[in-house]
């Protein structure tokens, strides 16, 4: 699918997957648009082609004020890519007691939820627009799960629900959205080398490294940007999870 001169919509495009995503549809001419918190679009640097909207993911009416701003911009919308999400640890039953409800329902309602969301309203403009190809094909939503969709470790209970839910999702809603001709894809990140991971000791550093079969390090967000675009562009790869790992394959803990 040819993307120079259209609109995508990237979810957590200020910083860590979504901001490294989002320049990389940039630099390939695509207007993008980065939803984000406010507190994240005020740290983000400005890039040429990217449009920073507050936007949170959980609330349905932000979505929606958000896509109709994008329906107004001459770009007809391509692409959703969802990479916003959270991972709160907890136990089932720990020392304190059994997990926190509202916790566990804080972590599904951003991963799970707040996907669904921007998947639901994006693929709706999208269905709006011409078809690109003799196939029909109008756009594609890939959305983001991780390694712990299929193993989830110790205290990832919520995060792990969470994203097994987006994988599940992924084959359902490629085909609910194939009418339309929209495909949906997800990305199954392992360990990679985001801002959630800059606090981490290097002695702990050289164990998860030395976790992943190979390349034995940790990915790199432009090698989940560098997927993102694969999938783009081959047009008969729909409702898949790729793992994106290293052919890691995570432990208990």
């Amino acid at each position: 699918m040819e993307i120079q001169g259209q609109a995508a919509i990237v979810t957590g495009g200020a910083s860590g997957l979504g901001a490294t995503t989002a320049k990389a549809l940039a630099a390939k001419g695509m207007k993008v648009y980065a939803f984000d918190l406010a507190q994240g679009i005020e740290n983000a640097e400005p890039v040429d082609n990217i449009e920073y909207l507050e936007v949170n993911v959980t609330d349905h009416d932000s979505i929606r004020a958000a896509i109709a701003k994008i329906s107004d911009g001459k770009e007809p919308l391509r692409v959703v890519i969802n990479c916003a999400g959270i991972g709160t640890p907890g136990r089932v039953l720990s020392r304190k007691g059994p997990h926190d409800l509202d916790q566990f329902a804080n972590v599904i309602n951003v991963n799970l939820l707040g996907t669904f969301n921007v998947m639901t309203l994006g693929a709706e403009l999208i269905a709006q627009q011409e078809p690109v190809d003799d196939d029909g094909q109008r756009g594609i939503v890939i959305n983001t799960a991780s390694v712990a969709a299929f193993e989830g470790q110790i205290g990832q209970v919520a995060y792990a629900a969470s994203k097994g839910g987006v994988h599940s999702l992924t084959i359902s809603a490629a085909r609910d959205l194939a009418s339309h001709g929209i495909r949906v894809n997800t990305v199954a990140p392992g360990i990679v080398e985001t801002p959630m991971m800059a606090g981490i000791t290097p002695e702990f550093r050289e164990t998860l490294e030395a976790s992943v079969p190979f390349p034995a390090r940790l990915g790199r967000p432009d090698e989940y940007a560098q997927l993102v675009l694969d999938l783009i562009g081959h047009n008969y790869i729909n409702g898949h999870t790729v793992r994106m790992d290293g052919a890691l394959r995570m432990g208990p803990r």
